[in-house]
């Protein structure tokens, strides 16, 4: 076994100064303050055995970063950043403007938005009551105005003045002859400052029908305050003796007036009193005849609708029979008056116009 060997020395570093730490920055400021070079830091490692190194390197003064300092820039704490915070619709609330953005000013005031949804299951159910509640009030006020409103127009239209009947601006037509348009005016002026909706033209229809010579009436609203009134007269065709009076009669067989003498150019008829039959016989063949015989007829009389005889005002008499095949016999009566044997002829019968007589 082999001695042992003796213990090897131990050889101690010297002691080396303690170099302080420094201190972190306080909030405001934040020193920039330098590291030990790598070669002291090799040698404290290894114990100094390459020779003393300088305790400390010289410490900067504190740099404090303030407002102006840019984003990335790196300090003794690390790395500035600048965080926004934006709203739900993307409006930026703080933080940096980006590169390139004019800063946009801090606002003035804050706006504090209230609660829309209530906390709890009581307030909800009496928000939703009030809401009901808002809503039938709301409802109740529309109906009540548009309620006003129709009143209001109904009144306007059928009770106010606004569009009463002015009797002045009443305009009459078509009265002919025969009818007396004072009459038919008295009729108008019964609804005097009646409102025009209010009118009952057809009743006023009917009122003007009695009126003696009119056959047919037609009543229209003029706005706004007059109205309109176009007759249909009854034009006599015929004067039938009445007496020591005539009865104008048209071509219906009313009788639309009556006068001390027959009117010129009106035939006188003469029939049967009251055979309806033979006096619409007539009247047929008078309403069928063109207004140049007509002219020439003086007076026509019938026994029965089938004998039907009229004397012209040169002193002919033409027998003209029924009612039937009348424009016939006016174009055979034309064709003998114009004829020779025509003109000298005191009678012409046509009651049979494929067979004339004259005599």
């Amino acid at each position: 076994m082999s001695p042992s060997r003796p213990p090897r020395p131990v050889v101690h570093a010297p002691a080396r100064p303690a170099t302080p730490r420094p201190k972190p920055p306080t909030s405001g400021a934040t020193p920039a303050a330098t590291r030990p070079t790598v070669d002291a830091e090799r040698d404290e490692a290894r114990g100094g055995t390459r020779g003393e190194a300088p305790a400390t390197a010289p410490v900067a003064p504190a740099r404090p970063v303030t407002a102006s300092t840019p984003a990335g820039t790196p300090t003794a704490t690390g790395t500035v950043r600048n965080v926004s915070t934006y709203s739900a619709s993307g409006r930026r609330l703080s933080g940096s403007p980006a590169p390139g953005t004019p800063a946009t000013p801090a606002p003035r005031f804050s706006v504090r938005i209230p609660d829309v949804v209530s906390r709890t299951s009581t307030a909800r159910f009496a928000e939703r009551a009030r809401a009901r509640r808002r809503l039938a009030r709301r409802q109740l006020a529309m109906i009540a105005a548009g309620v006003v409103g129709v009143l209001a127009i109904a009144w306007l239209l059928f009770f106010s003045p606004v569009l009463a009947l002015d009797t002045d601006q009443v305009t009459v037509s078509g009265a002919g002859s025969v009818v007396a348009v004072d009459q038919v005016l008295a009729v108008v002026d019964q609804r005097a400052d009646v409102p025009l909706p209010r009118l009952d033209t057809i009743t006023m229809r009917d009122e003007i029908l009695d009126v003696p010579g009119v056959r047919e009436a037609r009543v229209m609203r003029d706005w706004p305050h007059g109205i309109s009134v176009t007759l249909v007269a009854r034009e006599p065709v015929a004067a039938v003796p009445d007496g020591s009076r005539f009865a104008l009669l048209d071509m219906d067989g009313v009788q639309v007036g009556r006068v001390d003498s027959a009117p010129k150019g009106l035939p006188v008829v003469d029939v049967p009193v009251g055979d309806k039959r033979t006096l619409d016989a007539v009247l047929s063949v008078l309403e069928q005849l063109p207004d140049k015989v007509l002219a020439d007829v003086k007076n026509v009389s019938a026994r029965t609708q089938d004998t039907v005889t009229m004397n012209l005002r040169d002193g002919v008499r033409v027998d003209w029979g029924s009612a039937t095949r009348t424009p016939l016999k006016i174009a055979v009566l034309d064709a003998l008056r114009a004829s020779k044997a025509g003109k000298d002829a005191k009678v012409i019968d046509v009651s049979a116009p494929e067979l004339p007589v004259t005599r």
